[in-house]
């Protein structure tokens, strides 16, 4: 009796263990907090890559005084620190790296785990090239290479900007980063490369903006789309006229091949990644020409005229028609005759006739000395 009563109490105890060990765990499970959805994710290496090439060597105008030193600038949370009053002590001290208004050069920007770090015009510290470290070990020990940098020329005369986070740098590309740096730099300031497209037209313009390459372009723009060639090759065509080529990527990639005749772009020729050719030489663009350009200036202004107190109409009395703005004289038009000093073409004096003074009276003959 008492088996039957064991063998029919141990499902009943399995189901009350089950339930001792569900209940906390599912108690725990409730009062868990559900991940939050809007916390920002951790920038990738290929965003860091991204941002590196946006603001690397880009110029900005500076809003603030920025101090030299290794100390620089730190923005956290749109808080800009040190203040005004230890930023001047600073300058005071080690000299300023610009003022605001100065245009400056962003010359290196590093991503690390919490920070994005951005050096201008050249940085708090300046870094000597490869060949200035080599050093001579002799019986003295290790001694310079000669004509090495002086002390005074290592001083770096640059600051730095730093973007601190709480905990981890998010995911940010670079129209985000300048966003967040607007308290101390001006990014709306126009590059040269902007400044050159607002003279151009829209077609161009676009062209320019998304690096492609038109026919009848010239080679300013390519520059300004494509950058500086990675090769550059002259040579002759099939009718023997002059051209160069100008080749942008290598296989396995995409290539391009600009050919120029003169200034202008004439034939284009790309080899895609699937190994399709495509080649344009049907003229896109037409650019002014610089006789169009000379008849479209207008003709310069002719300078104002002399004050003079003649009324208008009155001629001047002593008229002056020489070079040299001298008054022209009767004697100054006549030819010589019978070697007399004074000239005469107009035939008032004939032969044998004594020339006249400037004063109307006859010249004598002297006789030649016995």
């Amino acid at each position: 009796m008492s088996r039957h009563r064991f063998t029919q109490s141990w499902p009943a105890a399995l189901l009350l263990a089950a339930a001792c060990v569900c209940v906390p765990l599912l108690a725990k499970a409730q009062t868990a907090k559900p991940a939050d959805s809007s916390q920002p994710e951790k920038m990738t290496s290929q965003t860091r890559i991204m941002v590196i090439r946006s603001l690397q060597s880009e110029r900005v105008f500076a809003r603030i005084l920025f101090p030299q030193g290794n100390k620089g600038i730190k923005i956290k949370n749109g808080v800009v620190s040190p203040t005004d009053m230890v930023i001047a002590q600073q300058v005071s001290e080690f000299g300023a790296a610009a003022k605001p208004g100065d245009r400056c050069v962003i010359t290196d920007v590093k991503v690390t785990d919490k920070d994005i770090i951005l050096e201008i015009n050249g940085g708090t510290k300046k870094h000597q090239k490869w060949y200035q470290h080599i050093q001579v070990v002799g019986g003295g020990g290790a001694v310079p290479v000669p004509g090495g940098p002086s002390p005074q020329s290592l001083d770096s005369h640059g600051s730095a900007v730093t973007l601190e986070f709480d905990k981890y740098v998010p995911e940010l590309n670079g129209d985000q980063v300048r966003a967040l740096l607007a308290p101390v730099f001006d990014f709306k300031a126009l590059t040269p490369a902007e400044a050159y497209q607002k003279t151009l037209s829209p077609k161009l313009q676009a062209a320019i903006r998304d690096h492609k390459i038109l026919v009848g372009m010239d080679k300013e723009m390519v520059t300004y789309a494509k950058g500086r060639p990675q090769q550059r090759i002259r040579d002759k065509d099939e009718r023997g006229q002059d051209y160069e080529e100008w080749i942008y990527g290598k296989p396995p990639e995409e290539v391009e091949f600009v050919r120029f005749k003169g200034n202008e772009v004439a034939r284009l020729e790309i080899m895609s990644v699937d190994g399709n050719k495509i080649v344009r030489s049907e003229k896109e663009v037409d650019l002014p020409s610089k006789e169009a350009e000379l008849a479209e200036q207008k003709p310069a202004t002719k300078p104002q005229a002399a004050p003079t107190l003649r009324r208008p109409g009155e001629e001047p009395e002593f008229p002056t028609t020489t070079s040299d703005h001298r008054t022209t004289r009767p004697q100054d038009t006549r030819a010589p005759v019978d070697g007399s000093p004074y000239p005469d073409t107009t035939g008032t004096n004939p032969p044998g006739t004594p020339p006249i003074n400037p004063n109307g009276s006859p010249t004598p003959h002297l006789a030649p000395a016995s």
